[in-house]
């Protein structure tokens, strides 16, 4: 069993996969496209590549749990992959996942440009490892 966790963005998407035991994370990468149709083109690859069986997408609330328009989104997303790739599509509360991503990475001495490049693969690893904990439990 592999789970893929996606941090999905208006520019830049990270995604993170678990090891085959549903585990740990493991690999991460980050999809540089604005357009949605090659974001779920590389996932559908990806998907295929690492035998993907479950799906946990970012689901962005607001810090008083409130869901705006960029939760919209990743709801219609989730839609859209479950059609896509008939996998079961989890949303997963991603607050504060990006700015933790940003501490992690700056108290490794990452550079802000350094920090930008890897910041969305980060924040899927936590989404990723949040989910896999709530599993374990």
């Amino acid at each position: 069993m592999r789970i893929m966790a996606i941090d999905y963005g208006d520019a830049h998407t990270g995604v993170a996969l678990s090891d085959l035991t549903g585990l740990l994370a493991g690999y991460t990468e980050v999809i540089h496209t604005r357009r949605e149709a090659e974001v779920v083109r590389r996932l559908g690859e990806l998907v295929k590549e690492y035998e993907v069986t479950e799906l946990v997408l970012g689901h962005p609330r607001n810090m008083d749990g409130t869901l705006g328009p960029r939760a919209e989104k990743a709801e219609a997303l989730a839609r859209t992959l479950e059609e896509a790739f008939g996998l079961p599509v989890r949303l997963w509360d991603e607050r504060r996942t990006t700015i933790d991503a940003h501490h992690i990475l700056y108290a490794a001495g990452k550079n802000g440009r350094q920090r930008k490049k890897n910041v969305d693969a980060v924040a899927a690893a936590l989404i990723l490892e949040g989910y896999l904990t709530f599993r374990r439990r």
